[in-house]
């Protein structure tokens, strides 16, 4: 009996939560072959009944396909059941996406000032600094990602894990992306109320097969309401990043969305400010800057926050028509100036990430109570 074959055997064994299979999701532990026994441990997110006996059923299948004498021994466990240090020595809670390692929010308290854009450029920029990284477009209200990564009128297909039905996102430039858009025709009115909004935010992350990430972008609609809700109570969102522009309205509605994170009941880390829109510089005179919307927005939120400046980005043509376009500003090669203001955004949000990660554990999701 070979390990490396029976590895092989495992790695076609799908996980019927992620979609992963057991292998690249990092689910097997301590496989030990003392012919005819194989043996090894299951780390699961969950230890309902039902997924056990799937996965047990699968695993014993797959050896049993390359070695038919095989006696195999799965023992399976999930390290969130165990008490969790501190508050209150109660259980952790399972992640639904135990192979993406940070959910980053990007949130703005009002439209129009280019979060979406933001959410785009560094979903890119992050991908273009080496990182595996997936958007998952959370506005519903006016969902962009479609438009902006060229992907308008496609559908995503659905693969049955086990019987049950799971998403594949879209991909553009080797990015998994997940929106409303590819559901509701463009011109359809979203009219939804809070339970079906946050029925479409689970699915979008619970049924959705995503690959395993380093960073999953959540585009968030503007302000405060049933999106951001359930994205917390959901997921564990690593940090926010929050998106203004520099004139005091923007500001005053992004000091409103930014306490949203701050709630004592939520507790998100603010990992810092983009300052979107900041100067204006023509094509046809790249070292001049214009500021048309005022100075220090972004420099003031930051402050606010405690956190820091992570980029200014100047209002350009060519960040419009590269989003209009489908090919967004950070994949530019011919306007450098523009390209390296987006990529200095993502190692930033990189740097903080990683600061974040070192000094604070994971932040834990909103239990709703009655």
């Amino acid at each position: 009996m070979e390990v490396a074959k029976i590895a092989e055997a495992l790695a076609t064994v799908t996980d019927p939560q992620t979609g992963q299979d057991i292998i690249t999701a990092n689910m097997v532990l301590h496989l030990k072959v003392e012919p005819p026994n194989v043996s090894f441990t299951l780390q699961l997110p969950k230890l309902e009944a039902d997924y056990k006996q799937q996965l047990n059923f699968a695993c014993q299948e797959a050896i049993l396909s390359v070695y038919p004498g095989a006696q195999v021994h799965v023992h399976m466990q999930n390290p969130a059941a165990t008490p969790q240090a501190g508050k209150g020595g109660g259980p952790q809670q399972s992640n639904p996406l135990p192979h993406v390692k940070n959910i980053i929010a990007v949130a703005s308290g009002k439209g129009g000032v280019g979060k979406s854009t933001v959410a785009v450029n560094l979903a890119l920029g992050l991908q273009q600094l080496g990182a595996a990284v997936g958007l998952l477009d959370a506005d519903v209200y006016g969902p962009s990602a479609p438009t902006m990564l060229g992907l308008q009128g496609q559908k995503p297909q659905v693969e049955k894990v086990y019987g049950k039905p799971k998403i594949k996102p879209l991909y553009a430039y080797g990015l998994p992306v997940m929106s409303t858009g590819f559901i509701i025709e463009p011109e359809q009115a979203v009219v939804l109320r809070g339970p079906r909004l946050a029925g479409i935010i689970k699915q979008f992350v619970e049924e959705t097969i995503w690959p395993p990430l380093d960073y999953l972008i959540v585009d968030l609609p503007p302000g405060t309401g049933d999106v951001q809700l359930t994205l917390v109570q959901v997921v564990s969102v690593t940090g926010a990043v929050m998106v203004t522009t520099p004139q005091e309205v923007a500001l005053a509605d992004a000091v409103k969305a930014m306490n949203m994170f701050f709630l004592e009941s939520v507790n998100v880390p603010v990992l810092g400010v983009v300052e979107n829109m900041a100067y204006f510089t023509p094509a046809e005179l790249p070292d001049n800057k214009y500021y048309i919307f005022g100075k220090g927005g972004g420099k003031t939120l930051a402050k606010k926050s405690n956190s820091m400046l992570l980029g200014q980005i100047p209002l350009v043509q060519s960040i419009r028509e590269g989003g209009d376009s489908g090919t967004p500003a950070v994949l530019d090669k011919e306007n450098e100036a523009v390209r390296e203001a987006w990529l200095n955004v993502a190692r930033n949000v990189a740097r903080q990430t990683a600061l974040r990660n070192e000094m604070m554990g994971p932040t834990a999701r909103v239990e709703m109570k009655n």
